[in-house]
């Protein structure tokens, strides 16, 4: 054999392995950066999949307490706008004092009273 073949053979053999073995290993490292990337995809979609359950419940029972407010207000609502008061315990007088009372009017019945006691009210002894 030629002198010189052998060492070129020897380097040449060297150098594919060497080539061979940087390629097997990129074909390696791709291999686990496609894992590590499947594997964050994944856990991604899991933990959209939890919060998106966690959000459902959220906006279903906001939904209910908006609901029940909206109830709620309406009612309160109604009840401040018309407050009229109707005989159930009072006399008439006292009613027609109070309805006036809250239309802004001066009080029909006062007479300037101080607070004293008629002459003719009765004691009791």
């Amino acid at each position: 054999m030629i002198t010189w073949a052998k060492p070129v053979l020897l380097v040449a053999t060297a150098a594919s392995l060497a080539a061979g073995g940087w390629v097997v290993r990129g074909w390696y490292e791709g291999n686990l950066m496609v894992a590590v990337l499947e594997d964050r995809a994944a856990l991604v979609e899991k933990v959209r999949g939890d919060v998106s359950g966690i959000a459902k419940q959220v906006e279903t029972k906001l939904a209910k307490l908006k609901a029940n407010e909206r109830i709620i207000d309406r009612g309160v609502i109604r009840e401040i706008q018309k407050p009229i008061y109707q005989r159930v315990c009072f006399e008439p007088e006292l009613v027609e004092l109070l309805n006036a009372s809250l239309r802004g009017e001066p009080q029909a019945g006062s007479t300037g009273s101080t607070g004293e006691v008629s002459t003719g009210a009765s004691t009791v002894e």
